[in-house]
């Protein structure tokens, strides 16, 4: 945004002005000298006059000045009776001639207020239009640092703009917009103090001052997005902080109950198989190990979920995957299930899949435990084909029982952290395994959804990404 200072002409006007008065005079009477005698004085100082206007126009005031004194001389000497002296014969002509310096300098003047004031309206125009620039780009958000920075360098037209901050070591870069930008304020063209510690260095060349309120309008608003940045960061440092202190209580809950159940439960079967005083037949010998068993199982899988969980919230989560055929991976997901508990169709013409097999039978064993938990009768496990063209589509593994449900506003819910909804049964674990299930189908490039059973009931829905250049199943099978 070049704008004169105070509304005065560019260099480049000046010259032109100064030009033109210099060499249009003499042409001008060069043009005239021809109909001297027919022309009038008052038509010949008329045609001197409007040349006057043109350059105040052109100008300034100062030329114009300049071309009407220079006009009346030529006019006195060439075409006012004696001609080629400086003597005038006739008084009428003396008046007319002192009038025409009086009007040539009036209209001079008025022309060049004129102009001023119109660069001053330009000049306040686009300052306008700036500041509207910068506050819609403040109503719709836009207004990080770096987009602050590079409107006001391309604004002002500037090498590079720069956000310096002062430290006890020095000056630190907060932002930067073009090239060379400054790492010391000694290095800018021009500096704008915002706050104590904060400064726009500038570097291309040095404002006019009727720019540095608009810049000084960039200069505050790019301080306050540093604070913004800086209260954002915070902000999200102490969500963070909140969701730590969350997952620790609930971790907290489940150490001191969920994982204390199964201890509890091995130390009194091993108490009570190492009682010297008590016989125990076969029977109930059998039963307390099967106990021991189970309990140590359901420690194993709550531990199990809780690292798996950490994995997943620290990145630490790296799938391996390659195409791999469902019959590799759902045995061994559903070893643990009683049959009587779970029905299995998966068509072995199912094309591979593009997974991490062990993170993909976790997820798997995860789903169909938490299924056969909630539901009272056998859970199924149906996998399909889907296509949508040409090398595009998916596999689907649907975990089906027939629960209680969830409801439409609690689907999402399900998958978070902790997280064990209504009527979950006593002792039904800590609220990792969906959690836990989505995390490692996600990372593998898949998807873990929760839809309704049709007739009561929930599904859970894997969609599975085909591995490269797998035919298609059989149609009909």
């Amino acid at each position: 945004m070049r704008t004169p200072k105070d509304g005065a002409l560019s260099r480049r006007r000046l010259v032109a002005g100064w030009a033109l008065a210099l060499a249009g005079p003499p042409l001008l009477t060069g043009l005239l000298l021809p109909w001297r005698g027919d022309l009038g004085l008052a038509s010949e100082l008329l045609v001197f006059l409007t040349f006057t206007v043109l350059v105040a126009l052109a100008g300034g005031l100062g030329p114009a000045l300049f071309a009407a004194i220079a006009g009346n001389l030529l006019t006195n000497w060439f075409f006012t009776p004696p001609y080629y002296t400086l003597t005038i014969a006739d008084f009428e002509h003396v008046l007319a001639l002192v009038l025409s310096v009086v009007v040539a300098a009036a209209v001079s003047l008025v022309v060049d207020l004129a102009e001023r004031r119109r660069r001053w309206a330009v000049q306040a125009g686009s300052e306008s239009v700036t500041l509207s620039r910068l506050s819609t780009t403040v109503l719709r958000g836009e207004d990080t640092l770096p987009d602050l920075l590079r409107q006001a360098r391309e604004t002002f037209a500037l090498t590079s703009v720069t956000m310096l901050e002062r430290t006890r070591h020095g000056w630190d870069v907060l932002g930067s917009s073009g090239d060379g930008y400054c790492t010391d304020p000694h290095q800018a063209d021009m500096r704008v103090a915002v706050t104590g510690d904060l400064l726009l260095a500038l570097r291309g060349r040095v404002l006019p001052e009727a720019d540095r309120r608009v810049l000084s309008a960039f200069a505050h608003q790019a301080a306050a997005a540093v604070d913004r940045q800086r209260l954002q960061a915070e902000a999200t440092r102490a969500r963070e902080l909140a969701e730590i202190d969350k997952v620790r209580t609930a971790l907290l809950a489940a150490v001191s109950h969920d994982l204390r159940t199964p201890l509890a439960s091995v130390k009194a079967s091993v108490s009570s198989l190492r009682q010297d005083d008590v016989e125990w037949d076969p029977e109930d010998r059998a039963e307390l190990l099967a106990a021991i068993e189970e309990s140590a199982d359901r420690l194993n899988r709550l531990i199990a979920n809780l690292l798996d969980m950490t994995r997943l919230e620290t990145g630490a989560v790296a799938p391996l995957t390659r195409p791999t055929t469902l019959d590799e991976i759902v045995p061994f997901a559903l070893a643990a299930v009683p049959e009587a508990r779970i029905e299995v169709d998966v068509p072995e013409t199912l094309p591979p899949v593009l997974v991490d097999p062990g993170l993909l039978e976790r997820a798997l064993a995860n789903v169909v435990e938490n299924a056969v938990r909630y539901g009272a009768g056998p859970v199924q496990v149906v996998a399909s084909e889907l296509r949508f063209g040409v090398g595009e589509g998916r596999i689907e593994i649907h975990v089906v029982d027939d629960g209680p449900g969830v409801p439409d506003h609690d689907k999402d819910r399900v998958f978070g952290s902790f997280q064990r909804l209504g009527d979950a049964p006593k002792g039904a674990g800590v609220g990792l395994g969906l959690a836990v299930a989505r995390g490692f189908t996600e990372a593998m490039g898949g998807t873990l959804t929760a839809r309704d059973t049709p007739g009561g009931g929930l599904t859970m829905v894997f969609a599975l990404p085909i591995a490269p250049d797998a035919p298609a199943a059989e149609e009909g099978r």
